[in-house]
């Protein structure tokens, strides 16, 4: 992607002018002192792996590592190209797939509450919505990826940049995407492989909605944002395309003639992904989500332990799970597990036009990683910063 003139040369004189900040806390153990294992968090490696935004192809970022072993956070590049201003520490940004730890986290409380049985089908609770020749698909084949369902195309024009541009406020109903399926074959038996289908993440949220009678949003605000007190997150309603508070501006490039592109703010989109992708967050309570995820505040052992249980299955198509052990699984019910510097983490990446984030804890709550890039097309290259930020947080 190429920026034309005029942008890229606002773009580092801004940033030249540009403070970063950076809070740093000391690590304190439950009985005083440093806590063991990793340690304070190196503060200048994780600012260097932030460092040179905003660039062609990222605007700006928000880091925050915490965990019993200490914490610290910061931002780089621009928050609002604009304004000229550097990301608040507590700005406000679209999560994408990183939703689906909520919608998994609500459904495997009504497994605990016994009004879902994770040997349910999908037939079975939500009768007629799936083609009648589909084999039975079981709630734990949802929540793990390994249903088996066909990827719809519900034409969100993501991966063209003037398309969404062009259509970022028209958005699809959760029925309109489940109705997609009809006509379609299944990729493979259930249970039988894994395959990542946020297919699978909208028929969750209809399930919980049908098993309680209640909206989604109302579900997931009741159950972990009320009980964990996520001030910055929501689940937006369909027409609801803004971002409340201090945000995290997007922004995606599109061609303007001539080889030019001009930036344009998609902050303000139809946050339709629902319960596969559309929620509101921040990093400060996405670090509490997965704090009270460990915790015991949001789960019982025995669900808890079902996140971070990955089935021993092929991965098939294009593996999210190349870090740990390629080609095979890597999805528990809601959580991802991903190996780096020789230490497992468990969470979930998200993304959605403008921007791309993340939300990691390990297993013993030492370390819990939250990301998020403001990149200027999906095809932007944040993989060098993402694992820059994890090898710093991990040494």
């Amino acid at each position: 992607m190429k920026l034309n003139g005029s942008v890229r040369a606002g773009l580092v004189a801004v940033a030249s002018a540009v403070v970063v900040g950076v809070a740093v806390t000391p690590a304190v153990a439950a009985g005083g002192g440093a806590a063991p294992g990793f340690g304070q968090p190196d503060g200048v490696a994780l600012q260097a792996a932030i460092g040179g935004l905003p660039n062609p192809v990222i605007t700006g970022s928000v880091v925050e590592v915490s965990g019993t072993d200490g914490s610290w956070s910061g931002v780089s590049g621009l928050g609002d190209v604009a304004e000229g201003t550097a990301p608040a520490p507590d700005a406000r940004f679209r999560i994408g797939s990183v939703t689906k730890i909520f919608t998994a986290i609500v459904t495997l409380q009504l497994v605990a509450e016994h009004r879902v049985a994770l040997d349910g089908t999908v037939q079975q609770y939500l009768p007629g919505v799936l083609p009648a020749d589909f084999p039975p698909i079981t709630v734990a084949e949802l929540l793990n990826h390994t249903s088996g369902l066909p990827a719809v195309d519900i034409g969100d024009d993501e991966a063209d940049n003037a398309g969404f541009v062009a259509h970022r406020f028209e958005h699809p109903t959760p029925a309109q995407v489940e109705a997609a399926l009809d006509g379609e074959q299944m990729s493979f038996a259930p249970g039988t492989e894994q395959q990542y289908n946020g297919v699978d993440d909208y028929l969750l949220g209809t399930l919980v909605e049908q098993v309680t009678g209640h909206s989604y949003a109302s579900e997931v605000e009741r159950r972990i944002i009320r009980p964990l007190r996520l001030g910055a997150t929501e689940v937006p309603a369909a027409t609801d395309d803004g971002i409340r508070g201090p945000k995290l501006h997007g922004y995606l490039a599109v061609g303007t003639g001539g080889g030019a592109t001009q930036l344009v703010d998609v902050t303000r989109q139809s946050p339709y992904p629902w319960a596969e992708g559309g929620m509101i967050s921040s990093a400060g309570d996405l670090s509490t989500l997965m704090k009270g995820l460990l915790d015991g505040r949001l789960l019982p052992g025995v669900e808890l332990n079902d996140m971070f249980t990955v089935p021993d299955v092929a991965y098939v198509g294009h593996s999210q799970c190349q870090l740990g052990n390629p080609g095979r699984a890597c999805f528990g019910m809601g959580l991802m597990s991903a190996t780096i510097n020789g230490v497992t983490l468990w969470g979930k990446t998200g993304s959605r036009p403008g921007y791309t984030d993340g939300a990691f804890v390990t297993r013993d709550g030492a370390r819990v990683l939250v990301y998020a890039f403001t990149p200027t097309s999906e095809t932007a290259d944040t993989n060098r910063f993402v694992l820059g930020i994890a090898r710093a947080a991990l040494s």
